[in-house]
């Protein structure tokens, strides 16, 4: 008997019991639970802080446009971020990169506007992709590089 023990003692285990890997398992499952969403609203946010980041860029593309074309005085201004009927645009003129996308969705930008009030305050930025519709950013949002877009004009500052 003792020695029916002893060869026992000197067997090596080898590998888990099925409740260890159910632990593990368990455990794993956890972790993935929490950070899965922390994940995902890390990427979110910062597609949404691109965009915006793009939109200071456009406006700084306009106010580089009036201070260079409009003498300075952007009161009233509308400015095409592409070409309109009345202006050749920010990227035909140079001021923005031809190939400009928007970062979120990586969809071309072919369109929107820079809009100043009648005492020359930015109103707000708006970017139309080739993916669909028109976005727009408060002005106070795009000097801060905070906010959402919206779907439609904002109000007049």
């Amino acid at each position: 008997m003792l020695f029916k023990m002893m060869n026992r003692l000197k067997k090596e285990e080898k590998g888990f019991t099925l409740i260890e890997l159910l632990a593990v398992i368990v455990i794993l499952a956890v972790i993935a639970a929490i950070a899965v969403p922390y994940i995902l609203g890390v990427i979110n946010k910062s597609k949404a802080d691109s965009d915006i980041a793009t939109a200071r860029q456009v406006y700084d593309a306009a106010r580089l446009y009036v201070t260079s074309e409009l003498s300075g005085d952007p009161k009233n201004q509308t400015i095409a971020v592409n070409e309109d009927s009345n202006t050749k645009g920010l990227i035909k003129q140079g001021y923005l990169d031809k190939g400009l996308v928007l970062p979120s969705t990586k969809a071309p930008i072919n369109g929107g506007e820079v809009k100043f009030t009648s005492t020359g305050e930015l109103w707000y930025v708006s970017l139309t992709t080739t993916a669909g519709g028109t976005k727009y950013l408060k002005g106070t949002d795009v000097i801060a590089s905070t906010g959402a877009f919206v779907t439609s004009t904002p109000d007049a500052p």
